[in-house]
């Protein structure tokens, strides 16, 4: 474990404020849950919690399943890390963490429809000019993630964007079970 040199006192509430540069540094966002681990040697430990995290497998196959059928590249995320892809992007993408502009679809709870090649920012050392379909992964009332099919040489249209809402519809009640 890596000391931060930070001392917090516990309020009469028990909480504890984590300072604004871990939060940053770690991608904390204000209303995000975290879960709560305490191990043997008596230590407790805050990790981001995120429902997709359980899914990681099975999500890589239904990218899969879903790339087979429109021949699109297909991105799968939670709200920090893509966790599948699929395509011939497949590389650039998978396990990187999501852009700014990806993180600002999550907190908008967004859907999206690009019909016509735009700029397309997936992580943030990375543009594309690309057709789009971005749809977001609501489960308990949160945002889990984010699906997105894109095509840099054809163009998405209305049965893309179907696909994709079948997807996230079927991924969020997936994770309500």
């Amino acid at each position: 474990m890596k000391a931060t040199g930070v001392v917090r006192r516990i309020d009469e509430l028990g909480r504890i404020v984590i300072p604004k540069e871990i939060r940053k540094t770690l991608r904390i966002r204000e209303g995000e849950n975290l879960e709560i681990f305490t191990d043997s040697n008596d230590q407790i430990v805050l990790k981001k919690f995120s429902y997709m995290d359980k899914i990681g497998d099975f999500a890589q196959s239904y990218a899969d399943s879903i790339y087979s059928l429109t021949k699109k590249n297909i991105i799968i995320t939670n709200t920090d890390t893509i966790l599948a892809a699929s395509g011939p992007l497949k590389k650039n993408y998978l396990n990187k963490p999501i852009s700014k502009s990806l993180e600002f679809f999550i907190t908008r709870r967004e859907e999206l429809l690009e019909k016509y090649k735009k700029d397309l920012e997936i992580i943030d050392t990375d543009k594309i000019e690309a057709t789009y379909v971005i749809s977001s992964i609501v489960t308990s009332g949160d945002v889990a993630g984010l699906v997105i099919l894109f095509s840099t040489d054809s163009q998405v249209d209305e049965t893309d964007e179907k696909i994709v809402k079948v997807a996230t519809n079927f991924l969020s009640k997936h994770l309500e079970d």
